[in-house]
């Protein structure tokens, strides 16, 4: 089984893989960072160099090879679920949790990380709050349909969210605990 964590950038996925995996005994892989390893260049960098189609064909034929594992938490990339085919396989590899969060913690958190800012391109001529706003209402009804369980971030520590996925998880495997 696979969980896979969903959501716009900044939503916690990567925060929230790592405690979940060790608390499941598991690994875990941020997608965005096998991309970087693969390609041997920043995602900045792919955009720059084969656009933004280029780097979602990489990005699918990555997350493809990570869902074929197993007892994985799978960080995803922000548009992992632009590609319908890549929507599929994750609700098949197992729970698909999507990790909600308001545009304007978004904002806030993507500001705070120096990591997503250099090495992450803007998607729309406006960039920041604007393309938040912008991409989820692009993106909600897609993360909506992958998604097999909902969480909302914006009032919970990263701890309380392992302990709410977790539970979940449990739950939908039969196991309650």
């Amino acid at each position: 089984m696979i969980i896979t964590l969903i959501g716009y950038r900044g939503s916690g996925k990567s925060t929230v893989a790592r405690p979940l995996a060790e608390r499941l005994g598991w690994q875990w892989v941020d997608a965005d960072t096998e991309i970087e390893n693969q390609a041997g260049c920043t995602i900045r960098e792919i955009f720059e160099q084969q656009g933004e189609s280029g780097f979602r064909k990489i990005e699918r034929d990555v997350i493809a090879e990570l869902l074929s594992r197993d007892n994985l938490v799978l960080a995803a990339g922000g548009g992992a679920i632009l590609n319908a085919d890549t929507r599929d396989q994750m609700r098949h590899a197992g729970p698909v949790v999507w990790l909600k969060a308001s545009p304007e913690i978004l904002a806030k958190r993507i500001e705070r990380d120096d990591r997503s800012a250099a090495g992450r391109p803007d998607l729309t001529k406006t960039g920041g709050h604007g393309e938040i706003v912008e991409l989820l209402r692009q993106r909600t009804p897609l993360y909506a349909e992958c998604a097999t369980f909902e969480i909302d971030t914006d009032q919970f520590a990263a701890d309380e969210l392992v302990d709410e996925i977790y539970q979940h998880c449990a739950e939908q495997a039969g196991g309650g605990n």
